[in-house]
């Protein structure tokens, strides 16, 4: 590792907190930092020797998902999941510590994000609607808090953040009808729940899980104009959070309304759907938020954490890219949108639906999903990693949205989510942007989307995936692909990089299967590679 201050450090005259020097060695959030950058100043890999990288072992779940779990690296030890099961394994050589099996019913989409390390103990959500403790040095089971119900459609595949004490997560399920995200702040030593906070307006009829987070929140029913029998739905979370330590501010990316594709039975700006909502993190309270899709009607969800950073210039900036294919920034001193890029295929946007078929780009499964926006701070990029694959939605009757059962799927489509292109057309785009001004300084064109997760190191590089499997170290500053590997299985979950103290290793979640997305069949698994 290189300081800036190489003579002040050899002096002693610079000290680092235990916790700065740990946050660089490990990987212990889901973006690594709370404030999501997914930055790591680690350079024992680099341009120079990173032709030499090799697959060291690698960890077979042993089972066939929808393997999109973000890792956690603490200690020397490697946290991930499986929808039903949660595991630790050795972070240089793959030995399976220990391994917890949940028994519930398995969700459609059989996924979960990812999990939370703190004080020695680890978070997950669950497919039934739970948040499940459990200790980090053996998997012992602590606690189990229920936040969602199951037969409503609702769930919890999020990979929650802590912070403080507390452990930050929220429902999906926000595309069945009726269904309403929340967000909660649970205790991390007893589960219990400190506030709930409805990402849409809540009414008498709807369950209180926890005390209402305090404060008054403007004009968030009024926004909701609906027509007689479409229940206000959506705002649910799926993905991950972010946090601002020092302000003690949490900032929730809010998922798209439902019926998904229809917003006449919806008028209004509908909040805070399709949002960046801030709360305070101890209390709840409202904040403030960023609609950064307004009046969404593609399921363009804000699917991601929200990047949290100073620019060069010293500007306190959010970066975000959400499933609309662009990438945002916001000026969080005034709260200024100051620019909205497309980075990927935008096309026919505007459109309405008609029960004849509307394709448009990104698509509902298109744009950015739950890995989201990663920034470099020694060459001032945001790097975007997106999915280039159009729909075609062939809208229902006003009648059935209205006659729709609660707690079904409720798209607004006759297909689902609608018709993906032929996915042999499909493909990515990784794409460095000037995080002052937008600037595109470079972009490949990868021959499968990307949905992993996007990683720049010390060592000038910029570490991602795709989904046929493909894992690549780019030339941060450059664009330049410096090597590739074969993984075998399609890329959708964390890559992260560590260091325990043997040498800079990278972690991959490789082999995704899953309903939705045609990929190759075979089994998850985690793979470790160094020099």
């Amino acid at each position: 590792m290189q300081w800036k201050f190489p003579a002040l450090a050899a002096s002693g005259l610079l000290v680092f907190p235990a916790w700065v020097q740990a946050a660089y060695k490990d990987w212990p959030s889901y973006n690594n930092t709370l404030t999501s950058e997914r930055y790591v100043n680690l350079d024992a890999i680099d341009a120079k020797n990173v032709a030499g990288l090799k697959v060291l072992c690698s960890f077979d779940t042993g089972e066939q998902m929808s393997f999109q779990t973000g890792l956690v690296e603490v200690g020397g030890a490697l946290f991930a999941t499986t929808e039903h099961d949660t595991f630790s394994i050795d972070a240089n050589n793959c030995k399976q510590n220990w391994r917890t099996h949940g028994e519930f019913a398995a969700g459609a989409l059989k996924v979960n994000r990812g999990l939370a390390w703190l004080d020695g103990r680890v978070f997950r959500g669950t497919a039934d609607g739970r948040v499940i403790a459990y200790s980090a040095k053996n998997g012992t089971p602590l606690w189990s808090t229920t936040i969602a119900d199951p037969a409503k459609g609702e769930s919890v595949p999020a990979a929650p953040i802590a912070w403080n004490g507390l452990v930050f997560i929220g429902n999906a399920g926000g595309d069945n009808k009726g269904v309403k995200g929340r967000m909660y702040a649970l205790d991390a030593k007893t589960g219990h729940i400190v506030w709930e906070f409805y990402m849409v307006p809540k009414t008498p009829s709807d369950v209180a899980r926890g005390p209402e987070a305090p404060g008054a929140v403007p004009n968030a029913a009024t926004s909701w104009q609906n027509a007689k029998g479409i229940a206000i739905t959506g705002g649910a979370t799926w993905t991950s959070y972010s946090l601002d330590p020092v302000k003690g501010l949490l900032y929730v990316p809010g998922g798209n309304p439902a019926p998904d594709f229809a917003k006449a039975p919806r008028p209004g700006e509908n909040l805070f759907v399709s949002s960046i909502v801030v709360l305070d993190a101890k209390t709840g309270a409202y904040q403030r938020h960023f609609q950064l899709v307004k009046k969404d009607f593609h399921d363009w969800d804000i699917s991601s954490a929200p990047v949290l950073f100073l620019s060069k210039k010293g500007h306190r900036l959010l970066a975000e890219a959400p499933k609309d294919g662009h990438l945002y920034l916001i000026d969080l001193n005034d709260g200024r949108v100051v620019y909205r890029k497309p980075v990927t295929t935008v096309f026919n946007v505007e459109a309405p639906m008609t029960a004849q078929g509307t394709r448009f780009c990104p698509g509902s499964q298109g744009g950015a999903e739950w890995n989201g926006a990663a920034f470099d701070p020694a060459d001032n990029l945001i790097f975007t990693g997106e999915v280039d694959w159009c729909t075609t939605v062939r809208a229902v009757s006003a009648a059935s949205l209205v006659s729709a059962p609660l707690g079904q799927p409720w798209s607004g489509a006759t297909e689902g989510f609608g018709r993906q292109d032929d996915p042999k057309g499909w493909s990515g785009w990784m794409t460095a942007s000037d995080a002052d001004s937008g600037e595109r300084k470079w972009q490949f064109h990868a021959p499968f989307p990307l949905m992993g997760g996007v990683t720049p190191t010390g060592g000038q590089l910029l570490l991602f995936g795709d989904m046929g499997g493909n894992f690549y170290a780019f030339g941060a500053a450059s664009g330049k692909k410096l090597w590739s590997i074969d993984l075998g299985g399609a890329i959708a979950g964390g890559v992260i990089t560590y260091d325990t103290g043997q040498g800079q290793k990278i972690a991959v979640a490789a082999g995704m299967t899953s309903p939705i997305w045609p990929t190759p069949k075979i089994n998850g698994k985690v793979v470790v590679l160094g020099l």
